[in-house]
């Protein structure tokens, strides 16, 4: 296959969070929210072509058994802030941002993304998300009281009306008026009228048609309603599949439903998250990726792990003893509040886990590494490199969303040794060709309004 046929990799850069992925001990460690650490992510990744800058967020300050949970951030400033800030020491990354599409606005959501693609010159990108729990809806006037349906029936009916704001104006609408010298919009520009079941509304949008159509939007869906949610309205998709062939069977299936949508494949891209260790050697890499694990999954964070689980306090437990020989507490109120919980049948993953633990002979915190780890890209640049290029070319994934445990330099390694390597082989860009982000992303400008059939 040549370089021109070959498939090009999609690179986004994420800042972790304080948790079980990120060593936020180590020395070499900085900030989680000082903006020199936003400042210097974003241009690293621009420094690597990188196509973006993931930028995660959470809606209320966790708490683990009523205190506050200690292994989160504290004092993360809020997204559009950040963005807006990143897009003046930024000339081409895009500026991608978490925002919940439960307890938002459309009208104030599209102002702020129109507002941000507009002071980027076309480079903002929204990842829609739901709220998953009433704790963290008690910030909120709504205070959690969607069910899981209800949750997507809001979104989607959010992101059609965001969509119809940003349409309500064209790329036609402001126009030089010769007599006075000045640009004005015509008459109807910006007039919107949504009558659904989650909102009725009407008036004028506020700002003009997007220099990229309409800002990109990203998404994670993983359930069946997410997937198709994700594949009929999502630019980029986020894959929890980091492995062949898991991750060519969900790639393959996100494809099938945005054709069966009326979109065609390549108008959704596929993008797991990813770390690396680098080594001078595969054992080098090896014995580093070693050591980083150990930093990132102490005795405490294994622990904490297995309480979402357990529901129950574990702190009494030796992390390098067995695991609790207690059951599970499904009908307690949840220990930690405003993390997800992915384990539905509680017992059942006691008892794999168990089951691990007895044929390993693992202790604790051996099971959560064992279990729970995705590990990492590891081995040397030439190694990370062929394995990035090698899981897009399988159709594994469109690209991905690299991270690293050390924050905010761990991306500098990255760019240095892995990126000129992915250049050589064809796969990614020397020089970026487009203006906006989704130029770069390779995806197709949305259709403008027709004038005739508004006017």
């Amino acid at each position: 296959m040549s370089s021109q046929q070959r498939k090009q990799v999609i690179l986004g850069a994420y800042l972790g969070g304080v948790n079980h992925h990120t060593a936020w001990w180590d020395p070499k460690a900085g900030s989680q929210i000082e903006f020199e650490s936003f400042a210097h992510t974003a241009r690293t990744a621009e420094r690597g072509k990188f196509d973006f800058f993931f930028l995660a967020e959470g809606l209320a300050l966790r708490e683990r058994a009523g205190q506050i949970f200690d292994q989160d951030i504290i004092g993360r400033p809020d997204t559009f802030t950040v963005l807006a800030s990143l897009a003046a020491v930024t000339k081409h990354l895009g500026l991608a941002g978490t925002i919940n599409a439960t307890f938002n606005e459309p009208f104030e959501l599209a102002r702020q993304f129109a507002t941000l693609d507009q002071l980027s010159g076309g480079r903002a990108a929204w990842n829609v998300v739901t709220s998953f729990d009433a704790f963290t809806g008690g910030n909120f006037r709504r205070g959690g009281y969607l069910d899981h349906a209800k949750r997507y029936e809001r979104a989607a009916e959010t992101v059609a009306l965001i969509r119809e704001l940003w349409d309500s104006w064209s790329s036609d609408d402001i126009v030089a008026d010769k007599e006075s010298g000045r640009f004005l919009a015509r008459p109807d520009a910006g007039e919107f009228a949504h009558h659904g079941d989650q909102f009725d509304v009407s008036g004028r949008f506020t700002v003009p048609r997007s220099p990229q159509g309409r800002p990109v939007q990203l998404q994670a869906g993983v359930s069946p309603q997410g997937r198709d949610f994700a594949a009929a309205n999502a630019d980029a998709i986020f894959s929890p599949y980091g492995s062949l062939p898991e991750a060519s069977d969900f790639y393959r299936d996100i494809k099938a439903r945005a054709v069966a949508a009326g979109r065609a494949p390549e108008d959704i891209k596929i993008l797991p998250s990813a770390s690396f260790v680098i080594g001078t050697s595969e054992a080098d890499a090896i014995e580093k990726y070693r050591e980083v694990r150990n930093q990132q999954v102490t005795g405490q964070t294994a622990r904490i792990h297995l309480e979402q689980i357990w529901n129950r306090d574990l702190s009494a437990y030796d992390p390098e003893g067995p695991l609790p020989d207690i059951d599970p507490d499904p009908e307690a109120p949840p220990i930690i509040q405003g993390k997800a919980f992915i384990y539905q049948d509680r017992f059942a993953t006691v008892a794999k886990l168990r089951a691990v633990a007895e044929s390993k002979k693992l202790t604790l915190r051996e099971v959560v590494i064992d279990q729970f780890e995705r590990g990492p890209i590891v081995g040397t640049a030439a190694q990370v490199a062929e394995k990035i290029d090698s899981f897009v070319q399988q159709d594994g994934s469109d690209g991905f969303i690299i991270g690293s445990h050390l924050v905010p330099t761990g991306l500098d390694e990255f760019v240095d040794d892995v990126v000129p390597l992915l250049q050589d082989r064809g796969v990614l860009r020397s020089e970026y060709t487009g203006t906006t982000l989704r130029e770069n992303l390779g995806l197709a400008v949305p259709a403008e309004r027709e004038p005739a059939a508004v006017r």
